[in-house]
């Protein structure tokens, strides 16, 4: 399915949530994305892709884990996740971290670390 307007977000948020999941081949895009909305302490847990992840946060603080580096982004940063690496954030502010993931790729395709 194509799609030349705009798309509700109430059809692509996630549950209750406030976190919306764009697969952008349901509507011939190439790119899908998250646009995360999340209070502190809640993130996902370590993961990977076949394909490139950038984040753009657009409000408050994450501390993300990429591989083997920790680091944290703040409103306006922009990190990159780079294909197969193992990574996670977590909203480490006080207030609601508000995130645009970017996945390189029209489907999301995510492996979940095995729990230690």
């Amino acid at each position: 399915m194509t799609s030349s307007t705009a798309i509700p977000a109430d059809s692509i948020r996630i549950g209750d949530s406030r976190t919306l999941r764009f697969e952008g081949a349901s509507y011939g895009s190439n790119v899908s994305f998250f646009l995360v909305a999340n209070d502190p302490g809640q993130g996902p847990s370590l993961h990977r892709h076949p394909y490139d992840e950038t984040w753009s946060v657009l409000e408050g603080e994450a501390t993300i884990v990429v591989g083997e580096a920790t680091f944290v982004a703040r409103t306006g940063d922009t990190a990159v996740a780079p294909a197969d690496t193992w990574h996670r954030f977590t909203n480490t502010g006080t207030g609601t971290l508000r995130m645009v993931c970017i996945h390189a790729s029209p489907v999301m395709i995510q492996e979940f670390a095995p729990e230690a």
